[in-house]
């Protein structure tokens, strides 16, 4: 049998599988669409990760300006031939000193800081126990590890123990988002730290959305559970939330930092971050300790559409941080609530299977401490009244 016979007619019909997995997706409200925005725009952005609305902070976009002209608009290469420059080690240094950690490694992305942390900390013959909630790329790094990996449920600090007591005598890692993504919620990280020291066990979390907007002056909440000169606790952090730039890092004890250079191969096989990008997180982390007020605006703001929302008939969950969470009847809804409420000009995150780990859709706002009173007022009016459209009110208001 010749191969154009075993797959089909000709070569045109290699990817027809392609397009029946689409009208499949598309049955059942899960297509996904990609919508360049533009430069400028009156619509009213619930939908970034811009949390201190520093991306278009003249002090930030000036930086990154600056060092594009100075330094070029890319690195040019991998971290360990021509891709460091001295804006790199300094965003290293500042990070650290900021979050309270021995050391720090800047990577292209936060995906790329979570794929090295997980694979050059584990390995075949160790163990994972992971919240059932983590990130996509936390997933992704679990699976790329070839360690033995378990699945706990959400924030159960019992069972992620009772994984860790019968792991044998592996090397082990406990990974947890710090702030979940999807609902908003915040780890129980001091147990989950006590649980990996009675354990001898490590601790990876992702403080991606707790960075800027949670501890001390926005230190993050690994920095708020007293952790973040933890001997054995590590954490990665996005460049591209709350510091409004590009780019993500890994932070924790000199000697793993030093271990990660030798053998991550997202730092050592990627192209470095973009001069412009580290010197607008740079910029950022500036403006961050000149105006360390702004975290707490972001937070306020979180929890008064939360309340707004609630009262308003919504399901809305309870917000650690500045990601406010509103559950949907089903992914056609999701889908159909989100364009309604674009088409009033706000616009918001619809998060639908398979990116939540619990299968629910919902829309997800995003608290941005330059939210006016005018703003959150107007993001509550449209909200609600497209949602008693999409049948997402659960009550009278």
């Amino acid at each position: 049998m010749s191969v154009s016979t075993a797959v089909g007619s000709g070569p045109e019909s290699v990817f027809d599988w392609v397009d029946t997995r689409a009208q499949a997706r598309a049955k059942a409200g899960l297509a996904r669409r990609v919508r360049p925005r533009p430069a400028t725009s009156t619509d009213l952005d619930l939908a970034s990760n811009d949390y201190l609305g520093l991306t278009r902070d003249k002090r930030v976009t000036g930086a990154a300006a600056a060092a594009a002209l100075r330094w070029g608009a890319g690195s040019t290469g991998s971290r360990l031939v021509t891709g460091s420059t001295e804006l790199h080690t300094e965003l290293e240094y500042e990070l650290a000193n900021f979050c309270g950690a021995q050391a720090a490694l800047v990577f292209s992305s936060g995906y790329a800081a979570n794929l090295a942390a997980l694979t050059a900390l584990s390995g075949p013959g160790t163990a994972i126990v992971a919240d059932q909630h983590i990130h996509a790329s936390l997933i992704d790094g679990t699976r790329l590890s070839k360690a033995d990996v378990v699945v706990a449920g959400h924030c159960d600090v019992p069972q992620v123990a009772h994984a860790l007591a019968t792991r044998g005598k592996r090397r082990a890692l406990v990974v947890t988002d710090s702030v979940f993504s999807v609902d908003g919620d915040l780890a129980p990280l001091p147990e989950l730290a006590a649980a990996c020291r009675e354990h001898a066990s490590a601790l990876v979390v992702d403080d991606a959305h707790g960075l800027g907007v949670l501890g001390e002056g926005g230190r993050g909440a690994v920095h708020a559970a007293g952790l973040a000169k933890a001997p054995d606790v590590v954490t990665t952090v996005t460049l591209s939330k709350s510091l409004g730039a590009q780019g993500g890092a890994v932070l924790g004890p000199s000697r793993v930092i030093r271990h990660l250079v030798d053998t991550a191969r997202t730092f050592i096989f990627d192209t470095g971050l973009a001069p412009g990008s580290a010197a607008a997180a740079l910029a950022a982390l500036k403006a961050l300790r000149e105006e360390p007020d702004r975290p707490a605006r972001a937070l306020a703001v979180a929890r008064d559409l939360a309340e707004r929302l609630r009262e308003a008939g919504l399901l809305v969950g309870s917000p650690a941080a500045a990601v406010v969470s509103v559950r949907a009847p089903s992914p056609e809804a999701a889908l159909d609530w989100a364009e309604a409420c674009r088409a009033q000009g706000v616009l918001v995150g619809c998060f639908r299977p398979p990116s939540v780990p619990d299968q629910v859709s919902r829309l997800r706002l995003t608290a941005r401490a330059d939210l006016t009173e005018a703003d959150v007022e107007r993001a509550v009016r449209v909200i609600s009244g497209t949602g008693a459209s999409a049948g997402a009110v659960s009550r009278p208001r």
